[in-house]
Formats: C-alpha cells, structure tokens, sequence
C-alpha cells in the first residue's frame, strides 16, 4: 500500500512511511552515527532518497529497501564526519575486524561493492544458523555494539564477541574456499 502511495507521488506516502519505518530506520542510523540529531537526518534524508528512487524501482520488500537507503546514507554522512575529524567508534571497530577475512591491498568497502563478493556473502550467511547470522547481521550490516548485541540475546559480551570471532574465522575460510582471498 505505501508503494503504491509513493508511485501516486502522494504525499501521505512519507507519513506512513514514517509511521511504520521510521523507528527501524532511526536505528540503524543511529547505530552508524550515535547522535539522535545525526540519525534523524539521516531518516528524512532517506524518505527523500525512497521519493526519488521509487517511480524507477518498485522494491520486494520496503523495508529492506528503506534500510539499505538509510544505511548508505548514514555510512556516507559518518565517513564525511571522519574525514573532518578521525575518530574511532563501532563502525570503524567492526570494519576493522571484517579487515582480516579480505586482501590488505582492497578495502573492506571497496569489496563489498563487488558482486562476486556480495552472492558469496549471500551463500556463506545462507549456510550459518539463524542466531549466528542474526549476530553477524547485527555487527556488521546494523553496526550494533557488542553490548547491545549480548544485551538483545541476554548472552555475555565475551560469548558475543567469540561467536563473531569464530563466525569471522568461519568467513574468512569460507573466502579463501570461493578464491576470494
């Protein structure tokens, strides 16, 4: 129903839009960004991304769609931030650690642009047990802390971090099987 709001150009598109996605959105941005301000930025900017890409796609799933607008969106505004100012922060810590499963002569972004890469990342995530997934989803696509991580699965944040460091491990023999390291 919201797409086909958004193909009418209705303007009432962006409130239900708002409505149903606009909390889900502000996490993720706000995982990536860490400022209530920043991330709510980042969620109009993402209704507007929605308006202007909708009467060329029509998505599967509007919430996926959505997130990946706001997560590109939230990913580009921070890296803006650090070229201004370096600083560290969780998405630098988990890109970090997704640095030692690819070559050191490509970086972790550049990588993931790639399409090989991607339907692999596909297979391998399609290959792990669904909490496994869930916490590597979590990490390294939402960006979430360890602590809040262990905090939604009620685990210890040493049983988060030596599941992503076994679920890393995993990845990384997995790239090397597909020729990709």
């Amino acid at each position: 129903m919201i797409v086909d709001l958004y193909w009418q150009r209705s303007q009432q598109a962006i409130e239900e839009t708002d409505y149903k996605y606009g909390n889900y959105c502000h996490t993720i941005a706000y995982n990536i960004l860490h400022s209530s301000l920043d991330a709510e930025e980042c969620v109009n900017d993402t209704w507007l991304g929605a308006w202007n890409a909708m009467p060329d796609a029509r998505p599967n799933s509007l919430g996926a769609f959505l997130a990946r607008i706001c997560r590109n969106i939230a990913l580009n505004f921070r890296a803006s931030q650090n070229r201004r100012k370096r600083g560290g922060g969780e998405v630098t810590l988990a890109l970090e650690e997704l640095g030692d499963c690819v070559p050191d002569q490509l970086d972790v972004a550049r990588i993931a642009e790639l399409n090989e890469l991607s339907d692999a990342l596909d297979k391998f995530l399609a290959t792990l047990p669904q909490t496994e997934r869930n916490v590597f989803m979590s990490r390294y696509w939402a960006m979430a802390s360890i602590k809040e991580i262990a905090g939604i699965l009620h685990w210890t944040e040493s049983r988060t971090k030596s599941t992503l460091f076994r679920t890393r491990e995993k990845l990384r023999r997995f790239l090397l099987q597909e020729g990709l390291v």
